[in-house]
C-alpha cells in the first residue's frame, strides 16, 4: 500500500477502533497489520491518536514528535557554551565537574545570569550531554613546530635518568621542565624561548620567557618559575637539551637541595606532563612565529602573566589513578577533574601565607574578563613576529635571519639581572 492509501484506511477504521472494546482492538490491529505491513506498535500509535497532519510520515501524528520530551533546551545549550568558551573549550569531562564552581564564579562577577530552574539543570547535565549539546561549536587543526634541543653530554652521568614511570604521586614539588622555540621556520640565529615547568601530582604550570636559550639564563629562568611555586621544589626533571645539562643548572640544584634528573633521548612520553602543556598552552597561544626583539619578549611576559592565572585556577585537570589490562584492551581510570589550585589545597603543601594570598587573589579573578585581557595580550604580541623577508638581490646575500645584537649578550633584560646564577 502507498502512504496515501494507509492514511486513508487509517482515517476510516481511526473511529471504530477508538471506541472498541479491548479484545475487539485487538482484532482490529492484526487486521490493519495484514494490510498495511505495519509493526503493532507503529500501529496502536496511528490508530489510537489524533489524525496526522497531512504530509507526515508513519508514526508521526499531529502530537508532535515521538520519545521523552527535551530536558536541555536552546537556553541550557547557551549556557553551557558560555560556560565552555570561560573555561578555554576544554573537553567535557574535564568541565562537568568545575560546572557549578565556575557558575557561581560567572555569576558573581555578574558574567552569567540565569533562572533558577535553567541553573539547576545546567549543573546536572552530564558529560555526554555537554558533548552533544556543544557539537556545533567543537572545531580545531593542529601544527608542529620544530626542535632546537641539541644533546649536553658533558654531565650526562651525573645527571640520573627518569622515566615516565618513576614518579612518586604522593609527593608533590617535583616538576618537569622543557623549553620551546619561538624559530619560526629556522633554527638559525637568534631567537627567543619559553621555559615550560609543570607539577607532577598538582598540575601547577608556570611559563617564562627567556632572551634566547643561554645557559644561564636558562639557569635564571628556572630560578623564578621556583620563585613563583605555591609549593616547595624538590625536584626537576628535563630532557637531555645542554641548556639543561649543564654545570650553572647541575651546581644550582645541588646548592638548592633540589633532585636533578633527566629523561631517555628520544623518549618524549617521559616528559608526558610538560610536552601536553607545550601544546596547550604555549603552541595554541602563542603559535609558531619567529620572535626575537626586546619588545616581543615584553609582551610574551605580559601574556604568560595572565595564562599562569587562568591555566591554574580554571582550568580543572584529570588525573590517571589506575590501568588494568583486560586481554588486548587496557582500562584507564581517572579521578575526578579539578583544577591546579585545587589539588595544591587538597595537598595542603602550600605555606599558610602563600595559601592566604592564593584564596584572595582566587576570589578577585574573573576568568571572562582574564581571557579577555589574554587575547588582548596576544593582539600586541603577534605583530611583534619577525616574518622572513625576501631574498636579497645582492651577490651572495641569502634571506636575511635576525641576529642577537652584541649589546644584548652581555646583559640580561630587565627585570631579570637581580636574580642571576652566578
Amino acid at each position: 500500500m502507498t502512504r496515501g492509501s494507509t492514511r486513508e484506511y487509517a482515517k476510516a477504521v481511526r473511529g471504530r477502533y477508538r471506541r472498541a472494546r479491548r479484545k475487539e482492538k485487538a482484532q482490529f490491529l492484526d487486521e490493519f497489520m495484514r494490510v498495511t505491513g505495519y509493526h503493532r506498535k507503529a500501529a496502536i500509535r496511528l490508530l489510537g491518536r489524533d489524525s496526522p497532519p497531512a504530509g507526515a510520515g508513519p508514526g508521526v501524528t499531529s502530537c508532535g514528535p515521538r520519545g521523552r520530551p527535551r530536558r536541555y533546551g536552546p537556553e541550557v545549550a547557551s549556557a553551557l557554551k558560555a560556560l565552555w568558551e570561560a573555561a578555554d573549550r576544554i573537553c567535557s569531562r574535564r568541565l562537568q565537574p568545575f560546572i557549578p564552581e565556575l557558575l557561581e564564579i560567572l555569576e558573581r562577577q555578574g558574567e552569567l545570569i540565569l533562572e533558577p530552574g535553567v541553573a539547576q539543570r545546567v549543573r546536572q547535565v552530564s558529560a555526554a550531554t555537554i558533548d552533544r549539546l556543544l557539537r556545533p561549536y567543537r572545531s580545531g587543526r593542529r601544527r608542529r613546530g620544530l626542535t632546537t634541543t641539541r644533546p649536553g653530554a658533558l654531565l650526562k652521568r651525573a645527571v640520573p635518568i627518569r622515566t615516565f614511570a618513576d614518579w612518586e604521586e604522593d609527593r608533590p614539588g617535583f616538576v618537569e621542565v622543557d623549553l620551546v622555540a619561538h624559530c619560526g621556520e629556522s633554527t638559525e640565529g637568534f631567537y627567543l624561548t619559553t621555559l615550560g615547568a609543570v607539577a607532577v601530582a598538582t598540575g601547577w604550570s608556570e611559563w617564562v620567557g627567556v632572551w634566547g636559550k643561554g645557559q644561564e639564563r636558562v639557569g635564571a629562568a628556572v630560578h623564578r618559575l621556583r620563585q613563583r611555586l605555591p609549593f616547595p621544589l624538590l625536584g626537576l626533571d628535563s630532557d637531555n637539551g645542554s641548556e639543561f645539562i649543564n654545570q650553572v643548572l647541575y651546581s644550582y640544584c645541588q646548592r638548592g637541595g633540589i633532585t636533578f634528573t633527566r629523561s631517555r633521548p628520544y623518549k618524549k612520553n617521559d616528559s608526558a606532563h610538560v610536552e601536553q602543556k607545550n601544546w596547550w598552552l604555549v603552541r595554541r597561544l602563542i603559535g609558531y612565529d619567529r620572535y626575537s626583539s626586546q619588545e616581543a619578549l615584553e609582551a610574551l611576559e605580559r601574556v604568560y602573566g595572565l595564562v599562569r592565572l587562568y591555566a591554574n585556577f580554571f582550568q580543572p585537570a584529570l588525573k590517571l589513578v589506575g590501568k588494568e589490562r583486560q586481554g588486548a584492551k587496557v582500562r584507564k581510570r581517572y579521578d575526578v577533574a579539578r583544577t591546579p589550585y585545587q589539588r595544591v589545597l587538597a595537598y595542603g603543601i602550600a605555606d599558610p601565607g602563600k595559601a592566604a594570598h592564593l584564596a584572595e587573589l582566587y576570589r578577585s579573578l574573573n576568568p571572562v574578563r582574564l581571557r579577555a585581557q589574554v587575547e588582548a595580550a596576544l593582539e600586541e604580541l603577534w605583530p611583534l613576529a619577525a616574518r622572513p623577508h625576501p631574498p636579497a638581490k645582492a651577490a651572495g646575500l641569502g634571506q636575511s635571519v635576525a641576529r642577537e645584537p652584541e649589546e644584548r649578550v652581555a646583559a640580561l633584560p630587565p627585570g631579570m639581572d637581580h636574580i642571576m646564577i652566578r
